[in-house]
């Protein structure tokens, strides 16, 4: 398999420490979607990260689609949701807000960094920006007794979610007023998955 993105994007790194966790073996193609658009198309011509190329030569896109056939593919101890339906509930609770969280700081940095500033929308920024800070406020609540969950993709993702936007954003998303957030990222970026693709 070839997983065809940048680790400066979340949905990119998200899949490829989930690859690494469901032990599958990969090629990491760092494409950029800006600088390496040409070369990107040639292999998926929605130029998408991540775009995950199968060995049969299916392309597949969208971390959430990739990581859905992933999960299938894995075997139970590999697996990274739960089962149970309210288990899986609530883990895809907190998906649903990391992955909020990843859209709105990265429509803030497209906002900030490809807009002309006098083209910039005042109330939309702010109309984000609160959707940001609700849906890290929500996560830091779920989180507070996360220290001793396994890593799942919920907690994984949430970790992810939180690097991204600190390393983006952190004057939008201040880590003080996370605690939670703060202390389970930290604790996760420790793991070898993670190190081993870190955020650049």
């Amino acid at each position: 398999m070839k997983l065809v993105g940048m680790l400066d994007s979340p949905y990119v790194r998200r899949v490829a420490i989930s690859l690494d966790l469901y032990g599958v073996d990969f090629v990491h193609e760092p494409l950029s979607v800006f600088r390496s658009f040409t070369e990107f198309s040639r292999i998926n011509p929605v130029v998408k990260a991540p775009t995950l190329v199968l060995d049969d030569g299916t392309v597949l896109m969208d971390s959430s689609l990739i990581l859905d056939y992933l999960e299938a593919l894995a075997p139970a101890d590999k697996k990274l949701l739960p089962q149970r339906p309210t288990a899986r509930a609530r883990d895809l609770q907190i998906l649903g807000l990391a992955l909020a969280a990843c859209e709105k700081s990265v429509q803030i940095v497209y906002e900030h960094n490809l807009r002309p500033a006098e083209k910039q929308h005042a109330p939309w920024i702010e109309r984000v920006t609160g959707q940001l800070l609700a849906a890290y406020t929500l996560l830091d609540k779920h989180l507070a007794p996360a220290d001793s969950e396994a890593l799942t993709q919920a907690s994984l993702t949430a970790a992810v979610a939180w690097s991204f936007s600190q390393f983006t954003v952190a004057s939008v998303v201040k880590a003080a007023a996370f605690p939670h957030l703060q202390r389970h990222a930290e604790r996760l970026e420790q793991h070898p998955a993670f190190k081993r693709y870190p955020i650049e």
